[in-house]
């Protein structure tokens, strides 16, 4: 257990910012951080050239710059911080006017917001959404299509009947061409459209200048378009207007949260690392993982409002951790798992193996000191409430871990908030960035992503000739070998089988299946 002494050295807390960190049941030794800091001011010199512009991303050739979305004046250029700042006054104006009714659906002002997007584009709006909504207060109800379900979205539009005159819909993909959001905006489209309903008087866009999605809102004149800049990734893209506008119309204080976020990126510019929060996490990151994601990440968010955090923070790592090489080439499959749920939730799942079975992480707490807006909770036992139990719990599970020599660091917040919120986000997004330095790897690009898109490219492709295929001869019976020789694939015939369940188990496809023992000799026919 962490004697007084070392929680006293190690324990940082900024009042003005109203965050602290606690990383002293991490057990590194006295001189880990002075060995580390050489490779410290490195990396803080790589976070200083992203922040001036340089090139990032060699794969699109593009900067990385989302410090700037909350101090334009950091722009590298004075068209940037004018564009940054024009938009944001953009997107203030026109939630105004929708909450205003200045502009409205057919049925008067708007009272819904479906949100179209998938991964950055719409992980941290929902966290936004979840962890700052108020349902009798919001402006507008948030709703999300983020996936290509077809069970999701009509599980959405169940949700939606006959409010859809009252519906807005912002439709969020940089390319444009993103399939998922693709499918959910043509999903939607249709929807309002069987409602007899002008979708287009319904949708605006939030899209690359000129992309595909850009230029069918510009043909279909839809209410409104708003910029995704190339230098903004998505997983970044929370306080850029992927976020900023469906917070907006939901009604939230979007300016706190950039306010947040820009203080925070002024404490962690800090080349003093003791002094810096963004630093001494990416530095336990290290040594908890030993520098190569040999253990897990959980987050165990001590309050309900953050309980999307750790998908948020999924992608984040994940996506910018997770990297088969480093920056000289060498294949290193670095990459830091990350998990989670709530507290004390968990204590009631998981937690049992965290504290007895296989030792592969360390966790990050996350405590909220506020309980509640009302003034005063209800006490559940004499001199006790319900927000005590919850530090209770938060506090036995931390010891209870430490005793069986699991690790952790905690983030103390004063309260959930707009500006705790842009708090949070712009830590680990820093964090990230340092971490990415230290091990070496490009923190901004995503080639697994990519190759995974071109794949699934690849099933379309193949379903299609087995569509043509079954329906050039009708009621003619294959097996799933038969079929792979048919197309001139015999080698994807696992693929032609899963293909071919898909279809027969969907009545609007017209193929039928005849089940045969054993299963591989099982036939399908176009109806």
């Amino acid at each position: 257990m962490p004697t007084w002494n070392r929680f006293k050295s190690l324990y940082y807390q900024n009042p003005a910012l109203g965050l602290a960190l606690d990383i002293s049941r991490i057990p590194f030794p006295d001189d880990y951080l002075a060995a580390k800091d050489p490779a410290l001011q490195q990396a803080f010199a790589d976070m200083a050239a992203l922040e001036s512009g340089a090139i990032a991303n060699p794969d699109e050739n593009r900067m990385v710059g989302h410090y700037w979305l909350r101090a334009p004046q950091l722009a590298p250029t004075p068209a940037l911080a004018a564009e940054i700042s024009s938009t944001l006054t953009a997107i203030q104006d026109f939630a105004a006017k929708i909450h205003a009714g200045t502009i409205a659906g057919p049925k008067g002002k708007f009272k819904n917001l479906l949100v179209i997007g998938i991964g950055g584009s719409t992980l941290g709006p929902q966290l936004v959404q979840h962890a700052l909504g108020q349902p009798r207060k919001d402006k507008l109800a948030v709703s999300f299509f983020d996936n290509t379900d077809p069970d999701g979205i009509d599980y959405v539009l169940a949700g939606l009947r006959g409010q859809l005159a009252k519906t807005l819909v912002v439709v969020i993909s940089k390319s444009g061409g993103t399939a998922e959001t693709r499918n959910g905006q043509l999903e939607a489209s249709a929807a309002f459209q069987a409602a007899g309903l002008d979708f287009t008087q319904h949708f605006v866009a939030v899209t690359g200048a000129g992309s595909k999605l850009d230029q069918t809102a510009v043909v279909q004149n839809w209410l409104a378009r708003f910029p995704m800049w190339d230098w903004v990734g998505g997983r970044t893209s929370e306080l850029s207007a992927v976020g900023l506008l469906p917070a907006a119309l939901q009604g939230l204080d979007i300016q706190a949260m950039l306010e947040g976020a820009a203080a925070m990126d002024v404490v962690t510019r800090n080349t003093t690392v003791a002094q810096n929060p963004a630093a001494l996490l990416a530095l336990m990151w290290h040594y908890a993982t030993d520098g190569r994601g040999a253990k897990d990440m959980v987050v165990l968010p001590y309050k309900d409002r953050l309980l999307l955090f750790s998908r948020y923070l999924q992608q984040l790592v994940m996506e910018s951790i997770g990297k088969e090489h480093d920056l000289k080439g060498n294949v290193v499959n670095q990459g830091i798992a990350v998990y989670g749920n709530k507290g004390s939730t968990d204590q009631h799942a998981y937690v049992q193996q965290l504290r007895d079975g296989v030792n592969n992480f360390f966790v990050t707490f996350i405590e909220v000191l506020k309980d509640r807006d009302t003034k005063s909770s209800l006490e559940v036992e004499p001199g006790i409430t319900a927000g005590d139990f919850l530090q209770g719990f938060y506090l036995g599970t931390r010891d209870a871990l430490t005793e069986k020599d699991r690790h952790s660091v905690t983030i103390t917040l004063d309260d959930v908030s707009p500006r705790s919120l842009g708090l949070l986000i712009a830590l680990y997004e820093r964090v990230v960035g340092l971490y990415a330095s230290l091990v070496g790897i490009n923190a901004y690009h995503q080639p697994g992503v990519e190759a995974g898109k071109k794949a699934a490219g690849g099933v379309i492709a193949l379903k299609l000739k087995i569509a043509a295929a079954l329906k050039a001869v009708p009621g003619t019976p294959f097996t799933a070998d038969q079929l792979a020789a048919q197309v001139g694939d015999p080698e994807k015939t696992e693929l032609v089988f899963k293909i071919l369940e898909h279809l027969a188990a969907n009545k609007g496809a017209g193929i039928k299946k005849r089940p045969k023992t054993p299963w591989y000799k099982s036939t399908y026919r176009s109806a």
